[in-house]
Parts: C-alpha cells; structure tokens; sequence
C-alpha cells in the first residue's frame, strides 16, 4: 500500500498524521507500518510527546474490510497489525495525545482506547459497527473511553456516539472546532515536552501499571471472538453485504 502516514519531529514533540485516502481505513501492512513507526518515536531521546491525528474525512475507518472480503485468512493479520499498533501506544514509554476528528471507528477506537490523553473535533464520532461487519473486537478500548453499560450498548446497536456525548462521559480532554484541533492537541502536548521527560516517562509507567486488568490481555481475549466468528456464515454475509453496499440477509 501507499504510505500510510506522515511524521515530523520538532521541540521534542513527534506528529504522526494517518494520511490514506478517502478513510483512513488501513490493510495489516498500513498496521504494522503504524505500529513499528509509533514504537520507534517511543524510542527516539529527542521525542518527549507523540502526537496522533488524522487528515481527510475521518481521523480512521479501522480496518480494510475489502481485503478481508476478498480474503478471509487476512484477518490473522489485521489482528495482528492491531494488537502491535494499540500495545505500540499504549505501553509507549512517551504520552501519546490523540486528536480525532470526523469518524472513529473499528482501529480508530483502539488507538483512541490506548492513548493518554484524547481531544476531539466538534464532528468526530464513536462507533463499534463491528456487529455490522461480522467481526468482533474493540471492547476492551472502548471501556478505557467510556462506561460499561453504554459500551455494550454501542457494540449490540452499532450505533454512534457524538463528541459531546463523549465528552459528557468523561474521557475526552476537550471539545473544539475542526479547524483549532491540532493547535488544541499542541498545545496539551507543549505542556508536557516542558517537564522532566525522566519523570514523565516514570509517570507513565507507574500509571500504566495501577491500571484496572491487562489491557493487551483482554484484547487478545477478543480477538479470538474475532477469528471464531470468521468462521460462521453469517461473518462472510455481513463483510459481503457490506462491500456490495446491501442489506445483509441471515438465516433463521
């Protein structure tokens, strides 16, 4: 695939910007290129802060559903990609601030789920359609966002959630304009290039570590449900219908 990003590093502040038109929506190499390249700002002595958002319509699609259409043993990958990009920021030894705007869906969520700190455009919107989509996964990144009873909600509906909405249940920095979103994201991110990056860094962990449960763990967990429910009829209907832009048609 094309090159699914673009990353800058100044002031001690690295900037990745998922860049893949139209939707951000990214097949396993797209992943594990993400992955790998989030992993090794972690590593660089000049990055104090990372940066994550997005150009074009939304800041990400998740997965590429049409490579999974055409090719089912694909999603060995994609979960794979997955699991490597949310672990790459979630355990990144920098903070890692995401800015989302327009839809936040399938991976979107999990790197949303995994990151420090999250500020939203005024547009951007939650969704697990994966119910949808014969898939399973991004529960365990949806809970780091939101409460428990309205996350399963929006896995068993499907339905979407706004920024407000967001906002109003507590995991989101703030709220802004599109057009002020990475200068908001910015500026959170200046704040903390000024401190210690020893103590940050040490911060980090000690707060990664009081968490409730093994985050990787539980989305491992569900990514098993992911692999079983690749192999039920109903998974390849749903990934059909959706390519064939049609309402899918289960049996009874």
């Amino acid at each position: 695939m094309s090159t699914a990003f673009k990353t800058t590093v100044a002031d001690g502040i690295a900037e990745m910007i998922l860049d893949h038109p139209p939707v951000n929506a990214f097949d396993s190499a797209g992943w594990f290129a993400i992955a790998a390249e989030i992993e090794a700002l972690g590593k660089q002595d000049e990055v104090r802060v990372i940066i994550i958002a997005g150009e074009g319509r939304g800041f990400c699609a998740g997965v590429d559903i049409k490579e999974l259409a055409a090719d089912s043993s694909k999603i060995l990958d994609v979960n794979r990609g997955n699991y490597a990009t949310f672990k790459a920021i979630h355990l990144n030894p920098k903070p890692v601030i995401i800015g989302l705007h327009g839809f936040v869906l399938g991976g979107g969520i999990g790197m949303a789920g995994a990151a420090d700190i999250v500020v939203c455009s005024e547009c951007a919107t939650f969704g697990v359609p994966e119910i949808d989509r014969g898939a399973m996964g991004g529960g365990a990144h949806l809970q780091r966002l939101f409460p428990v009873q309205k996350v399963r909600y929006m896995y068993f509906t499907g339905e979407f959630i706004d920024a407000q909405e967001a906002y109003r249940l507590g995991s989101i920095e703030k709220v802004v304009p599109r057009d002020q979103l990475l200068s908001a994201v910015r500026e959170i991110a200046a704040k903390i290039a000024e401190k210690s990056p020893a103590m940050v860094k040490l911060a980090k962990e000690a707060l990664t570590g009081i968490e409730d449960g093994n985050l990787e763990d539980k989305y491992r967990w569900e990514q098993g449900f992911t692999y079983e429910a690749y192999s039920m009829e109903d998974s390849q209907e749903s990934r059909d219908a959706f390519v064939e832009k049609r309402d899918a048609k289960f049996e009874e």
